[in-house]
């Protein structure tokens, strides 16, 4: 048994593993269970036949389904494998700039050396051989989870619309199910790769060189925030630039319904929802979970748990506890098992049985999966970490941390991870009093309507800000940046359950469209876009979880850069003349990167409207329904739009930390992150939010359901047309630019720790301010 640690290493290196078991085999079941719903008569499912009598039920609605499905997968496949050819291409590009920079810390020796306090220090070369190693595996692992993820909602967004002639309970099921495949495969996969890749690289060159071994698995998260960038970047240009030409010439100017078949651009706007909202999301939270992994390993390698660390000849003993370094991979491994219990509760225990229990049910989803964290959480802390261990603050003081420390900092990160998500929910969600506003104010015209939607999205940074403010004292004040670092576990500690409830989504307004397009009737669209309702509400509370740990996760690998670039206490302050003009550039590239992100959808979309118009106007009997659009002619101007302008963006966030770290060196560096942060977090919650409410507040009116959304008014209304162009304005927000911002703060964070090696051995003062020395 590890000194200290109640758990033996044994026992924390069988567990790790055996819940990434649980998780993949766990996810196969799932999926077998979606594969039971037949959607073509040659294919082996349920003795039930889809075809049975009911609304909508003949074979030509069946044969349209497949064909539909058949679509959206081969558009979806299609754009994925020529993005990730582009990104292929990057990636062999940017891991050859990682070894070269890395190796050259030190000449690109190729033996161990001692530092000034004589503890061992990993060569260059192999510290940059394993950094991209590490870079390979991460964007490898976060690719291949947003790949699977998109096969399985395409594989069920036509059986969930089939299922829905039977009931929104069969439908919720088929969806829900398919989206837990996305979270159990995504979180096992993440979490086995990177504990072997420890494993490995432990066993056979690091040793008991717990520095250097941390300090590349750093590669590893850097690798799925990369994937991430341009999975969001990419995909939302490709799925808003189809949504908002389908939307204006669609409804506006032909008042025709959403999905309809004769919108050309129907069928690319059901891809996009697969590129960007399933495909991207993945990429997005695994590249958190990964990065605050990172952050908390680095950290704790220097404390007493690990190798320790020396400070002008003071040093702090490690004690090597593999138990208790691998504390952060046990978090995510306990969130699998609780998500595990938590998902049967939603596909079997207790299920959506009518349209009223769909919300609450996927609610009581993030409730129970908190409440059991906190518990179990409690015990694995307790039986991981021992009774206290020391650790460097920033100050370099040291500071003696005990386990129960570290609880109340994972419990704040659970606890405000659930408050940012019900906030999230309150100012999204057309059950409450904000979005219903925003509908209101339609009936007044498209002016209001935006007026509205963004008072709405500044004010929702109020609580989420605060809640973050008070997660960051507590956790620093227990446990310095280790308890940032692990608290932005906590919030991911029910990852699985977060993106299954976020991959619903999707899937379910996938099923809308389907249902639409193969004309299966009234009864059934209702059923689909009330799934899909709830659906936008809780892809909104994913984004809160998603930027909330952003902002955690950056904090925490800022605390590991200032660490690692050695940056002492007064050379980080704001008064410092290097800093504070890092600060306000920081500050300024989540405007930057916004304005270029929305301007690519807006140029594409441009193209696609020009493009639905022209069908319309020259395609004769398209409007009476007689001829067929030329789907793929839309499908190649989101590729190609998505394609020509995710470069861009993703050059203004990759080269950034390079080019600032060169030339003005580590102190101006550490500024502009500070200052990306802090601009970036409340920017991301605004436009999310406010795109949330905006595509809300057309559903309201849409639905009908109370007497005030009919005295608003239904489709075709004036109030309605101003609450669709609320919601197209809102589209690039919500899908595009604001679940970016999050990759642009977390990425340019992580970039810099792995390149503060360089930094420091060569580019300390700047290549420019050192000549104002």
């Amino acid at each position: 048994m590890d000194a200290g640690s109640p758990f033996s290493a044994a026992f924390v290196s069988l567990a790790i593993p055996a819940s990434t078991a649980l998780a993949i085999v766990f996810a196969t079941f799932l999926w077998y269970r979606v594969s039971l719903v037949k959607v073509r008569d040659d294919e082996e499912g349920t003795s039930e036949s889809l075809l049975e009598a009911g609304t909508g039920a003949n074979e030509t609605v069946a044969a349209k389904v497949a064909d539909i499905q058949d679509a959206i997968t081969d558009g979806a496949t299609g754009f994925l494998a020529t993005e990730y050819k582009y990104i292929f291409y990057f990636m062999a590009a940017f891991s050859a700039v990682i070894f070269v920079l890395l190796g050259s810390q030190d000449g690109f020796k190729t033996s161990y050396t001692t530092d000034v306090d004589g503890r061992p220090k990993a060569p260059g070369l192999f510290v940059a051989l394993f950094s991209t190693i590490a870079f390979i595996l991460g964007a490898a692992t976060s690719s291949i989870s947003g790949y699977l993820g998109m096969m399985i909602a395409t594989y069920a967004n036509g059986r969930t619309a089939l299922e829905a002639r039977k009931g929104v309970a069969p439908a919720f099921m088929t969806a829900f199910r398919s989206g837990a495949v996305m979270g159990f495969l995504l979180s096992g996969l993440g979490l086995l790769v990177l504990f072997v890749t420890v494993v490995l690289m432990k066993m056979f060159y690091f040793k008991d060189d717990w520095a250097g071994l941390y300090e590349c698995i750093t590669g590893y998260g850097l690798g799925g925030s990369t994937i991430a960038l341009f999975g969001r970047v990419g995909g939302g240009i490709y799925t808003k630039a189809a949504d908002v030409g389908a939307d204006l010439v669609g409804k506006v100017e032909k008042d025709i319904p959403e999905d309809d078949p004769r919108n050309p651009a129907v069928i690319a706007d059901n891809v996009g929802d697969n590129v960007g909202d399933i495909a991207g999301m993945g990429a997005d939270l695994f590249g958190s979970f990964a990065e605050a992994t990172c952050a908390a390993l680095v950290v704790s390698s220097l404390s007493s748990l690990g190798a320790g660390r020396c400070i002008d000849g003071n040093c702090l003993a490690g004690s090597h506890n593999w138990a208790a370094m691998n504390y952060p991979l046990m978090l995510t491994a306990c969130g699998i098992v609780v998500c595990f219990f938590t998902t049967l509760l939603a596909t079997d225990i207790a299920p959506a049985k009518n349209i009223a229990q769909i919300e609450p049910t996927l609610k009581r989803q993030l409730q129970v999966s908190t409440a059991l964290m906190l518990l179990t959480v409690l015990g694995i802390t307790f039986g991981t970490l021992p009774a206290k261990f020391q650790l460097y603050m920033p100050d370099n003081s040291v500071k003696t941390v005990h386990n129960w420390q570290m609880y109340v900092s994972v419990a704040l990160g659970l606890v405000s991870g659930y408050l940012i998500g019900h906030m999230t929910e309150i100012y999204t969600s057309n059950t409450y009093k904000p979005v219903i506003d925003v509908a209101d104010s339609c009936k007044t015209g498209a002016a209001t309507n935006i007026i509205f939607g963004l008072a709405l999205g500044y004010k929702s940074c109020i609580v989420p800000c605060i809640a973050l403010s008070v997660t960051i004292y507590f956790s620093y004040a227990a446990s310095g940046m280790y308890g940032i670092a692990c608290s932005a576990l906590g919030m991911l500690g029910t990852l699985a359950t977060g993106l299954a409830i976020d991959a619903y989504g999707p899937i379910s307004d996938n099923a809308g469209g389907i249902a639409e397009m193969a004309e299966m009737g009234e009864e059934i669209r209702e059923r689909t876009d009330a799934l899909d309702a709830a659906g936008n509400t809780t892809a909104a509370v994913g984004k809160g979880f998603a930027i909330g740990s952003a902002a955690l996760v950056s904090l925490a690998l800022f605390g590991a850069y200032v660490t690692r670039a050695d940056i002492d206490f007064a050379s980080a302050s704001i008064l410092d003349k290097k800093v504070f003009p890092g600060l306000l550039i920081g500050a300024m590239l989540p405007y930057w990167f916004s304005a270029m992100t929305m301007k690519s959808v807006g140029r594409a979309a441009l193209a696609m409207v020009e493009e639905v118009r022209r069908q319309f106007n020259t395609i004769p009997g398209l409007m009476e329904g007689t001829t067929k659009p030329e789907y793929k002619k839309c499908i190649e101007i989101s590729t190609q739009a998505s394609l020509a302008e995710m470069g861009p963006p993703g050059a203004l966030v990759i080269l950034t930390p390079l080019v600032m770290g060169t030339l003005f060196g580590v102190s101006c560096l550490a500024g502009v992150l500070v200052g990306a942060l802090i601009s970036g977090v409340q920017l991301a919650i605004s436009a999310s939010n406010t795109g949330g409410a905006w595509d809300n507040a057309k559903k309201y009116l849409e639905a009908g359901r109370t007497e005030h959304a009919r005295m608003l008014g239904g489709k075709g209304t004036e109030a309605h047309k101003a609450a669709v162009i609320g919601d197209t304005v809102g589209d690039p927000l919500k899908d595009t630019s604001g679940p970016s911002l999050n990759i642009l703060i977390k990425l340019m964070a992580v970039e810099s720790l792995v390149f503060a090696p360089f930094f420091a051995t060569h580019t300390r003062e700047g290549l420019i301010f050192q000549f104002f020395e």
